[in-house]
């Protein structure tokens, strides 16, 4: 509706004995570019978030494929780190424990290795679950569907937002290029009516 009240009120302005052509211009240069940040901004987003979710989607299978989740036992604490760091983000912000622990891959090999925990006060023999590649290293936790699908979310958002952006940097070059072209103009009369402003009948 907004839409369609600018354009009847611009038709009718454009009858108005006040109404430059340039003013006129501007005035639809200005439509045009809301135009094309309300049609084309939400299409770009649409695509780029799209594309987004396909590709996040197949990283989610492909790491839900190629991770497991395996428990761990301790074998004994080891010594905090100064900064407790929460990979898995299983307690985000919560204090981590880092021990000595092993675990059987999925492949059926025996490993041992210094890991972070999230128990806090750890013993021997606590278990624990972790994420393992198919030959036992450890890796990160896939990435689950939701966040994926939040971050392909956001993408498209970006992009929608970076495309109206852009509409409008090239609205204001274009009207920036208008109006010197109409003070160019102004100068160039100003400079022909210069030799007889002032002059008595001048003009008559």
């Amino acid at each position: 509706m907004r839409i369609v009240r600018a354009i009847s009120g611009l038709w009718r302005w454009r009858h108005n004995p006040l109404c430059r052509a340039t003013d006129l211009a501007e005035a639809w240069v200005a439509l045009a570019g809301l135009l094309l940040i309300l049609s084309v901004a939400p299409l770009v987003g649409a695509r780029v978030g799209g594309a987004a979710q396909d590709a996040m989607q197949r990283s989610v299978r492909d790491q839900h494929e190629s991770r497991h989740r395996v428990t761990a036992t301790v074998v004994r604490a080891l010594e905090r780190p100064p900064v407790a760091v929460d990979p898995d983000g299983v307690s985000a912000g919560g204090l981590r424990s880092r021990v000595l622990a092993d675990w059987t891959a999925p492949d059926g090999s025996r490993h041992e290795a210094p890991v972070m925990a999230s128990i806090d006060d750890p013993e021997t023999g606590d278990r624990f679950a972790i994420w393992t590649d198919g030959q036992g290293r450890t890796v990160a936790r896939p990435l689950d569907s939701a966040t994926a699908t939040t971050h392909a979310v956001l993408a498209g958002f970006g992009a929608a937002v970076v495309a109206a952006a852009l509409i409008e940097a090239g609205r204001r070059i274009v009207v920036w290029r208008m109006v010197r072209r109409r003070y160019a103009r102004w100068e160039r009369e100003w400079d022909r009516a210069g030799p007889d402003w002032g002059r008595t009948g001048a003009g008559s």
